[in-house]
């Protein structure tokens, strides 16, 4: 199909996994800026309702909700165009294992580059001291303290963190797809994509959530003359490691999963059924 075509169908399947699945990356984000001994997932989800109200399950939504598109639309375009070029390039005739990991490595590192102005934005906003009246302030404040540059503060953690997923999620929707029996209707098809989605999610977000340092990373303001405690990624992983214990890493885990699991089924049955749209839409030679 045309990358025209992937890109839609990822902004389609971002905005519709996002709706769905939002209020746990908020308590996930504030499970991760906390550096107190955690109250688990239960508990910071009934803190924030408590303390704060409902809706605040929902401040930050603009910011990845205009994101959403474009970012998941990068993310399948790009997995599609490095699928075919590293196929060329090793004269692969077929997607192999190593060549989908690899793939998908790829995608999140060209993904990254399109998100960290809209996640600092997310993050600022997420963070519960947060004092910003919304989105458009936050990014003035940023650009007036800290520069334009500002914006891309976390652009290395966010690198790593878009790359160790995107590298687990592909990877495994590869092998998962082929160990499940063959579908034999559009429904059955569906059912291995969502499948395959989420067992990648799943996976992915085990091995990235150690990258919870981006989050710390990106909820400190850049002051001139002022070496911030967390700067890179893994230098930053091991003084959380060191201070608070390997178990602080993995803080934020239940919703990260519980959000980026089935939200990876949803991402991969959503941008299958619209491909096939189009793919009905444009006929011969897609079909």
């Amino acid at each position: 199909l045309p990358f025209v075509a992937n890109f839609a169908a990822g902004a389609i399947a971002g905005v519709s996994e996002i709706l769905t699945f939002y209020p746990l990356d908020v308590v996930k984000t504030r499970m991760q800026l906390s550096t107190e001994k955690s109250q688990g997932f239960v508990g910071t989800f009934r803190n924030i309702v408590k303390e704060e109200g409902v809706g605040r399950l929902y401040r930050g939504l603009v910011p990845p909700l205009l994101l959403e598109a474009p970012k998941r639309a990068v993310k399948f375009a790009a997995n599609d165009f490095w699928g075919k070029t590293y196929l060329d390039l090793s004269g692969e005739k077929k997607m192999t294992q190593q060549l989908s990991i690899l793939t998908g490595c790829s995608a999140g590192a060209t993904e990254s580059f399109v998100v960290v102005p809209f996640e600092l934005v997310k993050i600022r906003l997420q963070d519960k001291n947060s004092t910003y009246a919304g989105p458009i302030d936050v990014v003035k404040q940023i650009i007036k303290k800290e520069g334009v540059l500002g914006m891309y503060n976390g652009m290395e953690s966010t690198f790593w963190r878009h790359l160790w997923w995107n590298g687990g999620y592909f990877g495994c929707i590869f092998q998962v797809r082929a160990m499940l029996p063959e579908a034999k209707t559009q429904q059955g098809t569906l059912f291995n994509n969502f499948i395959s989605g989420a067992v990648g999610g799943f996976v992915g977000t085990m091995i990235n959530t150690p990258l919870v340092v981006k989050s710390r990373i990106q909820s400190a303001p850049r002051l001139p003359g002022v070496a911030p405690k967390y700067n890179w990624t893994y230098p930053s992983l091991a003084i959380i490691a060191r201070e608070e214990g390997v178990g602080a890493l993995y803080k934020g885990f239940v919703p990260k999963v519980l959000r980026l699991a089935p939200g990876g089924g949803v991402l991969l049955l959503v941008v299958e059924f619209t491909l096939g749209i189009f793919r009905q839409a444009l006929g011969p030679p897609y079909i």
